[in-house]
């Protein structure tokens, strides 16, 4: 599974610059209004009086797991192609059965694999997993972790996985051995001396790497007063409804064969 890579690079607006921009709608359906799955652009500058007032707005940077897109993408054709097919030329109770269960089965595509996003802004950090969207203020985030999963962690005690930060222990193996690569390398030392020996940003796996950049942006917005608040967490029901009808139409429609 390839790993995410932001979509946008931006860095963090001032205190004087409105954050928490909704990014715009994409493709991909049950997507919550303000988000999907396509690129996102963010907000404009703030209206504070004052030295802070002209300072731009930026973007929220956004992580997408870009293998999660293909496949979904590819599964989401599949399952369409087959079930117009059997809805065009399909008979008696097979056309209801073809409905019923894309009816069940797009929403769950959609949810796990075009649906999972992040997106890092300069107040919040907002989660985008595949029944849940939680928005975490930078103050109430006390780490972010990746070990099997990338992981956030509150003063709550609360823990949120990253579903769009996928943690490939394949890519931690090579990472791994190129940095065992690159310390043999020069056993004579005779490296050039305008190389750089400290961009271990290189030698560190994708996953790693966002966590990495995820947790500095948080330690350097975690002291700001707009950062500040407890999560909020919101179901995704326009996700879970549509799938869970579908299911229930596939049971009625099988039960009565």
């Amino acid at each position: 599974m390839t790993s995410p890579a932001p979509d946008h690079d931006s860095s963090a607006s001032g205190p004087g610059a409105e954050s928490g921009s909704e990014p715009a709608t994409g493709s991909g359906s049950g997507a919550e209004s303000a988000t999907g799955p396509g690129a996102e652009s963010g907000s404009g500058a703030g209206s504070a009086s004052g030295p802070e007032a002209a300072e731009p707005g930026y973007a929220d940077r956004v992580f997408r797991s870009g293998g999660g897109i293909v496949g979904g993408g590819l599964l989401l054709a599949i399952v369409l192609w087959i079930g117009v097919d059997a809805l065009v030329r399909g008979t008696g109770r097979t056309p209801w059965l073809a409905l019923a269960g894309m009816l069940c089965v797009v929403p769950l595509i959609v949810a796990f694999s075009l649906r999972p996003a992040v997106f890092a802004g300069a107040d919040r950090l907002r989660i985008r997993n595949p029944f849940r969207t939680i928005v975490l203020p930078w103050g109430a985030i006390t780490d972010i972790r990746a070990s099997y999963s990338c992981e956030a962690f509150t003063r709550d005690s609360g823990k949120f996985q990253l579903w769009a930060v996928p943690v490939s222990l394949r890519q931690r193996k090579r990472a791994a051995r190129q940095q065992t690569r690159r310390a043999g390398d020069d056993p004579h030392g005779r490296t050039s001396v305008h190389a750089d020996v400290t961009d271990s940003q290189a030698r560190m796996a994708t996953a790693d790497r966002t966590t990495a950049d995820l947790r500095d942006l948080a330690e350097r917005s975690a002291s700001r007063a707009t950062a500040q608040g407890d999560p909020v967490v919101r179901w995704a029901y326009e996700v879970i409804a549509p799938s869970l009808a579908g299911l229930v139409v596939l049971v009625v429609l099988l039960s009565l064969g």
